[in-house]
């Protein structure tokens, strides 16, 4: 049973791929899904699934609870853990053009029980995430409509839950259910069922407006900047995590949360035109460009107000609140955190299905996730059924309780990948690598020490939980997966 539990699917060397000229087989590429993203495209994936509740969210909780204004040194933290899976995960892509991500890669390196686990925790990533940053989303417009004279009532507006970090605990919160976080998902599932194309042109749009809002506010705001809010740079430790070095490194682990999503561009991997070169584009990419926007936000946002005033659901749009002549930029910066967040839901919602498709493929899943629409070519079952899921988890469940959980399931997926890309140079060294990390013996190694150091920070937190969501998804595993690989019915 050992044996049959690690092992390892066939790799091999996958051909040069063109437009509209599919790979056959497992590994080398599906067959039954269209080849049309560019470098461009996969470049705009990344940027839309990266920059959202990041940059809209995160930044002002990391630093009025954690980091203070140092909360640019967690930027700068989660960003090089970040970079050494990029690299990692593009020698992958580059290689084995195929829509699992770090599900296939891992099936490739570790074996099948492995790749379990990492396809398990895939889910926390993108299907929890995706209804996380729906609640964000759901807060910006509201807030927006509010201004306006338009608000949703609250009964509609928010979670009918609300967590309680005293208590481990839910508390009611006398909502009915966050129903323009519902709408958002359900609309944005129905754009991902009609086709990869036409997500990407509309996902390409949004990048551009919140990129140019971005732009903007780092632009305007900074004549208002007071350098005395940086002072001290790094707050004085008031005991655990709060503040002081300890604060800094714990930041990293909540904004990392920023970051999650460059790994979402390897998911359309089956889909890209030109993988072997488009992908380390794509990834390497879209994490460059997020990373120099995310420090010069998280400059100018403790520069412009108090680090503790920053604790808001926006803080972006709090800080400016403080500077009335800034009033028209505060509405333009609510409608780029609106496209923005929306984004993120788009490319989140790509990649779950995808990343079930492939392990359908494998017998892993139900053969259900498998299919794909005979007319728009998406695999349109599995988005039908995480959409249902993710708008019923946005309805009905806080943001607050689930940012830790998916940063947690992202590092071990990272880590796992960057393991696998230094195991594969010793077992598989024949292979041919379109592009290859350089000196992987040090980066796979720094790679896997920063995403595991990271994912300890809020494991200390919440390991039941974990160990818990680990539990359920090895059920899944022995009661369906293992008894109807495909892997294992060829041995």
């Amino acid at each position: 049973m050992y044996k049959n539990l690690f092992a390892t699917k066939p790799v091999e060397a996958a051909g040069h791929v063109d437009a509209g000229e599919p790979v056959e087989g497992g590994l080398q590429g599906e067959v039954t899904l269209k080849r049309v993203l560019t470098a461009r495209h996969l470049v705009m994936l990344g940027v839309g699934a990266i920059i959202g509740a990041g940059i809209f969210v995160m930044t002002g909780t990391a630093a009025a609870n954690y980091a203070g204004p140092a909360v640019i040194l967690s930027f700068v933290m989660a960003a090089v853990a970040c970079g050494f899976a990029g690299l990692c995960y593009a020698e992958f892509a580059s290689m084995m053009p195929v829509s699992g991500s770090a599900y296939s890669y891992t099936y490739s390196t570790l074996g099948e029980v492995v790749a379990w686990f990492i396809g398990w925790n895939l889910v926390l990533e993108y299907l929890f995430a995706a209804s996380s940053v729906a609640v964000g989303w759901s807060g910006y417009l509201n807030s927006f409509l509010t201004t306006h004279g338009a608000g949703v009532p609250a009964a509609l507006a928010q979670a009918p839950f609300h967590y309680s970090a005293e208590t481990s605990s839910f508390v009611s919160t006398g909502s009915i259910v966050n129903l323009p976080a519902v709408l958002i998902v359900a609309a944005i599932s129905g754009l991902c069922y009609r086709g990869i194309t036409q997500s990407a042109w509309v996902n390409a749009l949004i990048v551009a407006i919140k990129v140019t809002v971005i732009v903007a506010f780092l632009g305007f705001a900074a004549q208002y900047i007071n350098p005395d809010n940086w002072q001290p740079f790094i707050p004085e430790n008031e005991g655990g995590t709060r503040f002081g070095t300890e604060g800094v490194v714990r930041g990293a682990a909540v904004v990392f949360f920023a970051y999650i999503g460059f790994d979402a561009v390897s998911t359309a991997a089956g889909e890209a035109k030109n993988p072997q070169r488009d992908m380390p584009i794509g990834i390497l990419g879209s994490l460059a460009v997020c990373t120099v926007l995310y420090i010069a936000v998280a400059a100018t946002l403790t520069g412009l107000l108090p680090y503790p005033q920053l604790d808001t659901a926006k803080p972006v749009a709090t800080a400016l609140e403080a500077y009335p002549t800034l009033g028209w930029l505060k509405m333009a910066v609510e409608i780029g955190a609106i496209a923005g967040l929306s984004s993120v839901i788009l490319v989140m919602l790509m990649g779950q299905p995808r990343i079930f498709y492939a392990m359908a493929k494998d017998g892993l899943m139900p053969k259900i996730f498998g299919r794909v629409h005979p007319k728009f070519q998406t695999p349109y079952v599995g988005t039908v059924i995480v959409g249902v899921v993710a708008a019923i988890m946005a309805g009905l469940l806080p943001l607050d309780f689930l940012g830790d959980l998916v940063s947690m399931g992202t590092l071990l997926a990272f880590a796992t990948v960057c393991a696998g890309v230094l195991i594969l140079r010793y077992t598989r060294p024949d292979l041919q690598r379109p592009f290859r990390v350089p000196g992987a013996i040090v980066v796979c190694s720094l790679g896997v020490l920063s995403c595991l150091y990271l994912f300890w920070q809020p494991f200390k937190d919440h390991w039941q939980v974990m160990l818990g969501w680990t539990v359920i998804g090895f059920v899944i595993y022995f009661g369906y997966g293992y008894r109807n690989s495909k892997l294992r019915k060829a041995a």
